[in-house]
């Protein structure tokens, strides 16, 4: 049987990489189709969690395939930003050393049956909780990102002239990053011991 599930999650990779393959265009009505296309890529990270809750198809392999995705979409949208020059080159660098290192350290807990969400998460510290594994947290931060996606393209977009648009759009992509550490120092303050284990 299909997991309907794991395909949209593959499926919104793909899309996201051939919105992002778009972007280079100068074309306004060619913008227009990428902001729309980032909105469902957007709208089908949340699809595919219902999808998996409805049909009865969540899996541990589904929600390590969902993480991998975000982490996937979330890169290619901000490398690319950066090489435009729409954005400094930090801030993709920023968001790939704190996926690595956290998601290297999910990975070992992972093997002993903790998830980096839910019931099972690997996370002790109320804050930890919290910070890394409530839904508001995670919500929130997936909002912030999404915002600064759209807003960005639309302050490329030619003949577009919304008032504020740029110091509205700075604020989102400052508020990601900030953000972004933010949820990653809980994981890396309470899986440093792994640096210093032998095994």
């Amino acid at each position: 049987m299909i997991n309907v599930a794991n395909v949209v999650t593959i499926a919104r990779s793909f899309l996201a990489l051939i919105t992002v393959s778009l972007l280079w265009s100068a074309d306004e009505r060619i913008l227009w189709c990428c902001f729309f296309l980032t909105i469902l890529v957007i709208y089908a990270d949340a699809l595919d969690g219902y999808l998996a809750r409805k049909l009865k198809q969540a899996s541990k392999f589904g929600a390590a395939l969902d993480i991998a995705a975000d982490r996937l979409i979330e890169l290619i949208y901000w490398v690319v930003f950066a090489c435009l020059g729409w954005i400094p080159v930090w801030i993709p660098i920023l968001f790939l050393v704190r996926g690595i290192f956290v998601d290297a350290i999910r990975a070992h807990y992972g093997e002993q049956g903790l998830t980096a969400f839910g019931d099972k998460t690997m996370m002790k510290s109320p804050i930890g909780k919290f910070l890394v594994a409530s839904n508001f947290s995670r919500f929130s931060y997936a909002v912030a990102k999404a915002v600064a996606f759209c807003l960005l393209i639309l302050l490329h977009i030619p003949n577009l002239h919304v008032p504020y648009l740029e110091a509205i759009t700075g604020f989102f992509i400052y508020f990601s990053c900030a953000f972004c550490v933010i949820r990653g120092l809980p994981v890396l303050i309470e899986g440093s011991s792994l640096f210093f284990e032998n095994s």
